[in-house]
């Protein structure tokens, strides 16, 4: 080793963290994942903004934060658009037009899921969905897949992207239809790469005769109450629940699987429950654990009803409406 080496290793080793080429940014990569804290730190001075505008550094702290993202607010579904509900106070707080959406046309759009930074819409009157990032505004319009007609299908759909990748996404196509009269019903699902701009092959699964009934109640609530998706990267029909949709709600375990949360209004109670198999919910489930609402929310039972309303997956947070308001509890 050369002595100007030598000379270069001993004084980074000795120069303060904040003054450390090698230190500052493993420091400034660990700062909450707040919407107020790389602005802030690009303010301390300009070496500090070359840092955290970096490109390298950028995707290194959204994968660092992927798994514990904040919970910036909620999109609401009105008729001439989609309205950003913020949740967080100030410095944090986004204003509510910062994420707003207009519709031009104003018919035909339906909120179906957000997730990974994205919100996913449908306009049926184009047979598009509408890939939106409202943090750049940029939107992508994706054909509904060949064979789909949603004048006479019920369709469903989710969007996800890899984490720390903010060029790509993918569109999850959800579907029942009726394949011939000797097969029946079949939930079908395909996926589309908008790396490679196509949709995948189909994969389906059939609806058997006694599920139908229970299929046809939950696609007519999945209609009235645009329910959100859940990803678990497999594809079966699963029996539910015969209780109020707006009391049960499908989410994704820790483990991967799936478990549901259900509502009691008798004793303003979430219990979470976690079946043995995902192929039926309600085949073997157990008790996982419950949530006392009148310990946490300003309700009076009898005098109050409570809904379920929503589930931040990213975040284990459910979202219970009240007659006083909107309510985000965390499931840990």
């Amino acid at each position: 080793m050369s002595s100007s080496s030598r000379s270069r290793r001993h004084r980074s080793s000795s120069a303060p963290p904040l003054d450390d080429e090698n230190l500052l940014p493993e420091i400034l990569l660990r700062l909450p994942p707040q919407p107020s804290s790389l602005p802030r730190a690009s303010l301390v001075s300009k070496r500090w903004r070359r840092l955290v505008s970096d490109p390298g550094f950028l995707r290194r702290f959204r994968i660092l934060h992927c798994r514990s993202p904040p919970l910036l607010g909620c999109f609401v579904e009105q008729l001439d658009g989609i309205s950003f509900l913020p949740a967080l106070e100030g410095p944090n707080r986004v204003p509510p037009g910062r994420f707003s959406l207009q519709f031009k046309h104003g018919k035909g759009f339906m909120l179906l899921d957000c997730r990974h930074g994205l919100v996913l819409l449908s306009d049926w009157t184009r047979r598009q969905f509408v890939v939106w990032d409202p943090v750049t505004g940029d939107q992508h319009r994706v054909a509904v897949p060949a064979g789909f007609d949603p004048k006479r299908t019920e369709i469903s759909g989710a969007v996800l992207r890899a984490a720390g990748d903010v060029q790509h996404f993918q569109v999850v196509c959800v579907a029942t239809r009726c394949d011939d009269i000797q097969h029946g019903e079949a939930a079908v699902a395909c996926v589309y790469l908008s790396e490679t701009g196509e949709w995948s092959n189909l994969v389906s699964t059939p609806v058997p005769s006694g599920s139908r009934r229970e299929l046809y109640r939950m696609l007519s609530f999945r209609t009235m109450s645009r329910e959100p998706a859940v990803l678990t990267q497999s594809l079966a029909v699963t029996r539910v629940p015969h209780v109020p949709i707006d009391h049960f709600k499908v989410i994704r375990a820790d483990s991967g699987g799936l478990c549901f949360l259900y509502m009691s209004e008798s004793d303003f109670t979430v219990q979470l429950w976690k079946p043995e198999t995902n192929c039926d919910i309600l085949g073997s489930s157990r008790l996982g654990r419950t949530i006392e609402l009148g310990k946490l929310l300003p309700v009076e039972q009898g005098k109050d009803n409570i809904f379920i309303v929503g589930f931040a997956e990213e975040n284990n947070m459910v979202f219970l409406r009240t007659l006083k308001g909107l309510y985000a509890v965390h499931l840990q």
